[in-house]
C-alpha cells in the first residue's frame, strides 16, 4: 500500500515537471495547424477567381410601351431588364438593405454565423438556413449552381470576399437587384416593379419599394399578395417592419414612416396574355429588329426598351367596339346596299340583286388603322380580336378587297410607294390610311412606323425621325379635299367605300389623324374546309360607323392640351382645321 502511493506521488511530479514541455508542444501542433489552414485559406483565395455571370442572368427580356409610356408587353426568355443603380431610388436600395442585410455597408462580404449555421445543418441534415449577406445571394443567384453542399459553400465564402475586396458596394448591389427572384416570373427591380405595380423602378415610392424588398424573403408565397388576403396580412407585417427598420436607421423619416400606406398590388395571376396586343408588338418587334440590324431573337433576349407610337387607351378601345358583335350566327341578313351600289346596279341595267341569307356560321373581321398623317406614326393598329386564335394581323397584312373605297384616287398621278394603288384590287388597311393620309399631307407620304424609340439601360440606340417623300402633286392632293368643302361644318364623317356586299370601308380625317376602317366577313374554316367570303350582315354599316367615331373620339377628343388650331399641317389650306369626310 505505502508502494503504491509513492508510485502515484512520483507519477504526479514527472506530470507537472513535464506539463509545461506538453503544452508548447500542443500550441506548436495548434499553431502549425492553424499556420496550415490560413495559408490553405490564402491560397484558395489568391486561387479563387470571380466567375462569370450564369448565362441565364445574363439573358435579359425586351419591354414594349406605349407613346406614353405604358406598358404594352414584353418579348424574352426571362422576364427581366437590368437597370443602372443610379435608376433606382435611394430608399428602394436602403429598403433591400433593411430587408435582407442591414450591415451590408459595413460587412466583409460574409455572415460567419450564417455560414457556420448553414454547415451544421448541411453535416446534421437540418432545414435549410438562411441569413446569407447581400454579396452572398448574389454569388448564389448569379454565379454559382443553388446546390447545398459545403464545398459550394466554401466557395461562396472566398468569392463574396473576394467580390466585397475588388468591387464597390453599389455595383455588388446593383448586380444583385438586377438578378434577385422577386416572384411573379419577374427576375430584378425593374421587372419587379412592372409586376407589382405597372411603374418603372425608378418611380416607386417609399411604400411601394418597401413591398418589394419584404417580397424577396419569400417570393413563391408573398406574390399572392394582393389577390390572397392571409398573404396580404402576412406581409403587410413584413412590410411595416422593414419600414420601422428603415426609420430607426434614418433611411426615412419619421413622417414618411408614418405617412406609409400598403401599396395596391396588380391583380394576380394576370389574365389572358395571348389576346390583342399581340398584334401590336409582332409589328413593333419586326421594326426595331430591322431598325437595329439584328434579328428578333437578338432583340428579346437583348434588355431593350421598345417605346412604340401606339396610342394604348385608343387601341383597347378599339379592342371593345370592335369586339362587339363579333361573330354573326345563321340566319341573318345581309346588310343593305349602298346608295352607290344601287346606282351601280341602276347603271347595269337596273338588276337588283336579292337579299340573301347566309347558310353558316359568319365571322366578321374588323381591321382599324389609324396614324399622323405628313408623320406616319401607327396610333392604332388593330388586327383581330384574339392572337392566340388568329395570328394573322389583318390591318397591317390582310388583303380586303377595296371597291369603291379607292375612287377618289382614280384619274390621278401617283408617285411611288403610291403607284399602283388604284390598281391594287384588295389593298391593306395600312395602305390604303396611308393614302388618305398623304392627300391630308398635302400630296407628301410618310411611311408608316410604329417604333418611336429604342433604348437598353438608360442609353439611346434609335429614335425614329419621319421618312417623307411627295406621291401625290399638291393639286390632286386639293382635289381630294375639295370635295370635302361642302361639308367642313359637319362633324367628323367618313368616306364609305365597299366591294359589293362583301366589304365595308370608312375613313375619317383631318390634318392631325386619319382613320380607317374595314369590315369582311367569311364562313371559317371546318375541318379541311377552307374559309370562304360571306356576305356583311345588315349591322355592318351601324357598327363600322359605331368603330369609326368611337375611336375618333378617344384620340381626338381625350388628348391633352390638343387645340388642333394651334397645330397647322401643311398637307391642307391654311385655316383647314376640322376633320375631313371624303364623300363619293
Amino acid at each position: 500500500m505505502a508502494g503504491l502511493r509513492r508510485r502515484l506521488v512520483k507519477r504526479r511530479i514527472r506530470i507537472r515537471r513535464t506539463r509545461g514541455r506538453r503544452l508548447r508542444r500542443a500550441l506548436v501542433v495548434l499553431l502549425a495547424l492553424l499556420a496550415n489552414l490560413v495559408g490553405a485559406a490564402v491560397v484558395a483565395y489568391h486561387l479563387t477567381k470571380i466567375p462569370e455571370p450564369h448565362p441565364e442572368t445574363a439573358m435579359q427580356s425586351t419591354v414594349f410601351v406605349d407613346d406614353h409610356g405604358d406598358y404594352l408587353g414584353r418579348r424574352g426568355p426571362v422576364d427581366r431588364q437590368e437597370i443602372p443603380l443610379s435608376q433606382v431610388p435611394r430608399h428602394v436600395q436602403e429598403a433591400v438593405i433593411a430587408a435582407e442585410n442591414r450591415s451590408f455597408r459595413t460587412d466583409t462580404g460574409i455572415s460567419p454565423r450564417a455560414i457556420a449555421r448553414a454547415a451544421w445543418a448541411t453535416v446534421s441534415g437540418g432545414d435549410r438556413q438562411g441569413g446569407s449577406t447581400i454579396t452572398q445571394q448574389y454569388v448564389k443567384n448569379a454565379l454559382l449552381s443553388p446546390e447545398q453542399t459545403l464545398s459550394r459553400k466554401a466557395r461562396e465564402a472566398l468569392i463574396s470576399i473576394k467580390l466585397d475586396r475588388t468591387r464597390s458596394k453599389d455595383e455588388i448591389l446593383q448586380g444583385y437587384l438586377n438578378t434577385v427572384y422577386f416572384g411573379r416570373g419577374a427576375a430584378g427591380i425593374q421587372s419587379a416593379a412592372r409586376n407589382y405595380f405597372g411603374v418603372d423602378a425608378k418611380d416607386l415610392t417609399v411604400s411601394q419599394g418597401a413591398a418589394l424588398a419584404s417580397v424577396i424573403n419569400i417570393p413563391s408565397y408573398y406574390e399572392k399578395a394582393g389577390s390572397d388576403p392571409k398573404v396580404t396580412a402576412k406581409l403587410v407585417d413584413r412590410w411595416e417592419w422593414v419600414l420601422d427598420a428603415m426609420a430607426h436607421s434614418g433611411a426615412i423619416t419619421s413622417a414618411q414612416r408614418a405617412g406609409a400606406r400598403f401599396p395596391a398590388f396588380r391583380f394576380y395571376p394576370p389574365g389572358d396574355t395571348d389576346g390583342q396586343r399581340q398584334y401590336l408588338i409582332d409589328a413593333a418587334a419586326s421594326e426595331a429588329a430591322d431598325r437595329l440590324g439584328i434579328t428578333e431573337d437578338q432583340l428579346a433576349r437583348g434588355g431593350y426598351t421598345v417605346r412604340t407610337t401606339f396610342d394604348l387607351t385608343a387601341q383597347d378601345a378599339t379592342a371593345e367596339l370592335a369586339a362587339d358583335g363579333t361573330e354573326k350566327k345563321t340566319g341573318e341578313k345581309t346588310r343593305e346596299k349602298t346608295a352607290e351600289e344601287k346606282a351601280a346596279d341602276a347603271k347595269a341595267g337596273g338588276k337588283k340583286r336579292a337579299e340573301v341569307k347566309t347558310t353558316g356560321d359568319v365571322r366578321v373581321h374588323t381591321a382599324v388603322v389609324a396614324l399622323v398623317p405628313g408623320d406616319g406614326a401607327v396610333r392604332v393598329l388593330y388586327g383581330g380580336a384574339d392572337y392566340a386564335s388568329q395570328p394573322f394581323n389583318d390591318a397591317r397584312d390582310g388583303a380586303v378587297e377595296a371597291g369603291t373605297a379607292l375612287q377618289p384616287f382614280s384619274g390621278m398621278k401617283l408617285l411611288a410607294p403610291l403607284t399602283d394603288l388604284t390598281r391594287t384590287a384588295a389593298p391593306t388597311p395600312l395602305r390604303l390610311a396611308s393614302a388618305y393620309a398623304t392627300a391630308a399631307a398635302h400630296g407628301v407620304y410618310a411611311t408608316p412606323y410604329t417604333v418611336a424609340k429604342i433604348t437598353r439601360a438608360g442609353r439611346t440606340l434609335y429614335e425614329a425621325h419621319p421618312r417623307t417623300r411627295t406621291a401625290m402633286t399638291r393639286a390632286d392632293a386639293g382635289m381630294v379635299a375639295k370635295l370635302l368643302y361642302g361639308r367642313l361644318d359637319a362633324a367628323p364623317a367618313t368616306r364609305t367605300g365597299a366591294a359589293g356586299l362583301r366589304t365595308l370601308w370608312q375613313t375619317t380625317y383631318d390634318e392631325h389623324l386619319t382613320l380607317t376602317v374595314a369590315l369582311f366577313a367569311e364562313h371559317p374554316a371546318k375541318g379541311k374546309k377552307a374559309a370562304l367570303p360571306a356576305p356583311l350582315p345588315y349591322t355592318a354599316g351601324s357598327r363600322s360607323l359605331s368603330v369609326s367615331e368611337g375611336v375618333w373620339s378617344k384620340i381626338v377628343g381625350t388628348a391633352e392640351g390638343h387645340d388642333p388650331a394651334a397645330e397647322p399641317n401643311p398637307g391642307l389650306p391654311t385655316g383647314q382645321t376640322k376633320p375631313i369626310l371624303a364623300t363619293r
